[in-house]
C-alpha cells in the first residue's frame, strides 16, 4: 500500500539539521551540504522512515526510488506543515500497537523507460522514505570521526545516502527504531546494526518450525514471531490472503484451501486432521449425557481464609480451601497471601515461622542473582552478546507491557523498573531459557498483586515452571496442547470440528495466543487475576485451561457456522473476542464440561489421560462383553473434585445421537502435557 498523508499518521521521531553530503567531501561548496528533516512516522500500523530537504519538506512529488524494480520505497503525501507529537507518546498507545499486524506492500510510482523521476532542482533528488519492514541494516560512523552519520541498507541491497547529524542525537533515532525492531551488532562489523537478529528460543522455534519461505505470512512470523502470533490476526479481513500472496508472483494464485495443510505442516508433530491416518483408533461417538449447569460463589473473603488457619499459621483443610477458590476466586485483599500458596512459593502445610525463614532465605538468593547482572560492567557486557540481547528485549517489552494500568503507566514508573529487574534476574535464574517475548505478560499481574520485588520473582519462577515448555525452542508444550485441544473439541462436538476442517481451520492455530500466555490478552487485567487463581487450584481436573478453550469456542460455534465464516473470517472473529469474553460465564461452562466428562462412564483413553482421570476398567477385544462398539473405551472414575455441594441442574438441550466416528491418536497419551 502506498503510504498516505501524515495527517492521519503519527510522528514518533523528528530531527532537523540532518544533512546529506552530496559532494562526498570533494568540495567545500555549501551547496554540497543538503540540510533536511528526518522523521519516523507511524501510519496504519506501518513505521515509515522519511528524509527530505528542508526546501522540499512540503512537496511530495520528489521521492528517491531505490531502483526501478524495488518495492522498498513507498510513496508518501506530506500534509502541509502538519506536525505530530514526538518521542514517548508511543508508550501510551501500546494496546493500539498490538491491535493489528498488516502486510506491508509498496506501490511504486511508474517511471518512463525505467528512469528515475525528474526533479525540479538538485536537492529534490535526494529525498527518500522507506518502510521499516524493508530495512536490512544500519551502518554507523567510526567514533571520533567528525559528525555522526548513519547509512540505511534495504533488503533489496539498495544503500541510501548517508545521513549526517550535525546537531548530534543519532542515538535518539536508533533508540526510536529499537522500539519497533530488534537491532544488534553484526559479528563481522561492530559498526553495522542488523535488523531482527534476535536469537531467542521463541524466534528460533518459528525459524525451525515455519520453513516455507514463499508465504508472506510465515515471513512475517519469522520477522517477529511474538507479534505475529500474539496479535497478528486481529482486524484482518484481508490480512491472511494478502500476506500469503507476498511479493513472489508465483504465489499469487495459491488457493486458500492449501492453508490448512501448510499450517499443520508448519509445526512438525502437529497432526490434527487424522481420521484417515492408519494406526488411529476409530471410535463411535460417545453419548456424554446431559451437561450440568453450575453456579459460582462469591470470592473467598479474608475472614473465611483466617478461619482456616491454625494457631501456628498452617492452612487447615487445604482441599476444601482450593475448592472454594476454584468456585469463587479470591477477594483482592487476600491475593497477596493466597497466591504464594497457589503457586507453590509457600508450602500449604508450613507454619508462619517457617514461611518467615523461607522468605529470608529467598530474599538472599534473589539479591545474589540480581547482583550477578548488576555487577556486569559495560566492558564485560560488550563481550556478552547473549546478555545484551536479553537486556534489549526486556527493555523493549517492559516499555509496552500493561501501560494503561495505573501500576505501570507514565514515565520513570517504579513498577517498570521492578518489572525490568525481575526479568533480568530471571535470566540469571534460568540462563538456558533466559528471556523470551511474552514472559513480561506473565510477570505483570504477579508484580501488581505482590507489590514486592522478591515475592513477585519467586511467584513468577514458580509460574514459569508450569509455562516453561511454551517458551522452549522446540515448543513441545504448544504442540502437545494444540493436539490435546483438538482431541477434546472433537469429542465434545465433532460436527463443529468437521466444519472448521472444511474451512481449513481444523489445526486450531487461532488458539495459539490463548495457550501461549494463558489468555492474558483475551480478558481484562482484573479478570485475568480471577482466571489465573482459579486455574492454579488445579481443579477440577488436569489441563482445565483446555476446557476453557472449548467453552469459548463452543460459545462462538453458532455464529461461526450460521454465518458460514471461512478461514479468514474465523481468524478475525476469534481474535476480536479479546476483552469481550465474560470470565464467569466461561468458567461456568468449562466446569460444566468437566463434570459432564467425569460423569461419563466411558471415555476414550486419550481423553482420560488429558484430563488426568485414572483408569478403572478398560474394555478390550478379549473382554467377556463381546460388544465391538466398546473397543477403545475406558471407564474413568469420578475425579477427586467434589461437586456435591454445588447446585447442579440438568440442561434442557437435546444431544444429536446420530452415529459419528471420532479419530483419536494413540500418540496423544505419550505426549507430556504442558
Amino acid at each position: 500500500m502506498a503510504a498516505a498523508g501524515v495527517g492521519s499518521g503519527r510522528i514518533i521521531y523528528e530531527q532537523e539539521g540532518v544533512y546529506i553530503h552530496s559532494s562526498c567531501g570533494k568540495t567545500n561548496d555549501q551547496d554540497s551540504l543538503i540540510s533536511g528533516i528526518l522523521r519516523v512516522l507511524e501510519k496504519d500500523a506501518e513505521i515509515i522512515v522519511d528524509w527530505r530537504p528542508l526546501d522540499d519538506a512540503l512537496d511530495s512529488s520528489s521521492i528517491l526510488y531505490a531502483g526501478k524494480d524495488s518495492s522498498s520505497v513507498v510513496e508518501w503525501t506530506q500534509a502541509p506543515k502538519e506536525r505530530g507529537h514526538r518521542g514517548s507518546e508511543h508508550l501510551n498507545s501500546y494496546e493500539a500497537e498490538w491491535d493489528m499486524v498488516n502486510t506491508v506492500s509498496s506501490k511504486k510510482k511508474p517511471h518512463t523507460n525505467g528512469d528515475a523521476p525528474s526533479h525540479r532542482n538538485g536537492k529534490s533528488k535526494w529525498s527518500f522514505l522507506f518502510s521499516l519492514t524493508d530495512l536490512k541494516s544500519i551502518k554507523q560512523n567510526k567514533e571520533g570521526m567528525g559528525w555522526s552519520y548513519l547509512v540505511f541498507c534495504l533488503k533489496d541491497d539498495v544503500v541510501l545516502p548517508a545521513l549526517h547529524f550535525h546537531q548530534g542525537d543519532s542515538k535518539l533515532l536508533i533508540d526510536s527504531l529499537e522500539k519497533y525492531v530488534v537491532l544488534c551488532e553484526s559479528p563481522q562489523d561492530k559498526r553495522t546494526l542488523l535488523v531482527n537478529c534476535q536469537n531467542k528460543s521463541l524466534s528460533q522455534s518459528f525459524e525451525n518450525l515455519l520453513d516455507e519461505p514463499a508465504y508472506g505470512l510465515i515471513q512475517k512470523i519469522k520477522k517477529d514471531p511474538y507479534t505475529a502470533t500474539m496479535v497478528g490476526f486481529s482486524k484482518v479481513t484481508n490480512y491472511i490472503f494478502d500476506s500469503l500472496r507476498g511479493s513472489d508472483p508465483s504465489t499469487h494464485q495459491r488457493p486458500p484451501s492449501e492453508m490448512a495443510d501448510f499450517l499443520s505442516d508448519a509445526i512438525p508433530g502437529l497432526k490434527i486432521n487424522q481420521q484417515e491416518e492408519p494406526g488411529f483408533e476409530v471410535i463411535t461417538r460417545i453419548d456424554l449425557g446431559e451437561r450440568p449447569v453450575v453456579q459460582r460463589r462469591e470470592p473467598v473473603s479474608l475472614e473465611e481464609w483466617t478461619k482456616n488457619i491454625d494457631s501456628e499459621g498452617r492452612i487447615l483443610n487445604v482441599d476444601n480451601m482450593k475448592q472454594m477458590i476454584f468456585r469463587g476466586g479470591l477477594s483482592h485483599a487476600l491475593r497477596k497471601q493466597a497466591w504464594k500458596f497457589l503457586l507453590g512459593y509457600f508450602p500449604w502445610d508450613s507454619t508462619k515461622e517457617e514461611r518467615t525463614q523461607l522468605q529470608k532465605q529467598k530474599t538472599d538468593e534473589y539479591f545474589r542473582m540480581k547482583l550477578q547482572w548488576k555487577s556486569v560492567s559495560e566492558e564485560q557486557e560488550k563481550r556478552n552478546s547473549r546478555l545484551r540481547d536479553y537486556r534489549s528485549l526486556i527493555e523493549k517489552d517492559v516499555n509496552r507491557t500493561d501501560r494503561t494500568n495505573k501500576f505501570y503507566e507514565g514515565q520513570d514508573n517504579p513498577g517498570l523498573i521492578l518489572l525490568h529487574d525481575i526479568l533480568m534476574t530471571y535470566c540469571m535464574y534460568d540462563f538456558d531459557l533466559g528471556y523470551v517475548q511474552g514472559m513480561s505478560d506473565l510477570l505483570s499481574p504477579l508484580l501488581y498483586v505482590m507489590e514486592n520485588e522478591v515475592d513477585a520473582f519467586w511467584c513468577f519462577a514458580s509460574y514459569m515452571d508450569q509455562m516453561h515448555q511454551n517458551f522452549e525452542e522446540q515448543m513441545q508444550g504448544m504442540k502437545t496442547q494444540l493436539i490435546q485441544l483438538s482431541t477434546l473439541l472433537r469429542l465434545l462436538d465433532s460436527g463443529f470440528c468437521s466444519y472448521l476442517e472444511s474451512q481449513d481451520s481444523g489445526y486450531l492455530y487461532f488458539c495459539f495466543r490463548w495457550l501461549l500466555i494463558r489468555f492474558k490478552r483475551e480478558f481484562s487485567f482484573l479478570d485475568i487475576l480471577r482466571l489465573w487463581e482459579v486455574m492454579w487450584t488445579e481443579l477440577p481436573c488436569k489441563n482445565f485451561h483446555l476446557l476453557l478453550c472449548c467453552a469459548i469456542l463452543e460459545s462462538e460455534k453458532q455464529q461461526i457456522m450460521e454465518k458460514h465464516y471461512g478461514f479468514n473470517e474465523i481468524l478475525k472473529h476469534i481474535n476480536e473476542l479479546s476483552m469481550k469474553i465474560d470470565v464467569e460465564d466461561v468458567l461456568c461452562k468449562a466446569e460444566a464440561i468437566s463434570l459432564q466428562m467425569v460423569k461419563c462412564k466411558e471415555l476414550p483413553q486419550a481423553v482420560c489421560e488429558i484430563l488426568g482421570l485414572q483408569d478403572s476398567e478398560v474394555t478390550t477385544p478379549d473382554s467377556d462383553t463381546g460388544e465391538d462398539e466398546n473397543i477403545g473405551m475406558t471407564r474413568c472414575p469420578t475425579s477427586t473434585f467434589q461437586s456435591d455441594s454445588l447446585p447442579v441442574l440438568a440442561t434442557s438441550g437435546a444431544r444429536d445421537d446420530s452415529p459419528t466416528q471420532i479419530a483419536m491418536s494413540p500418540n496423544v497419551s505419550r505426549l507430556t502435557p504442558a
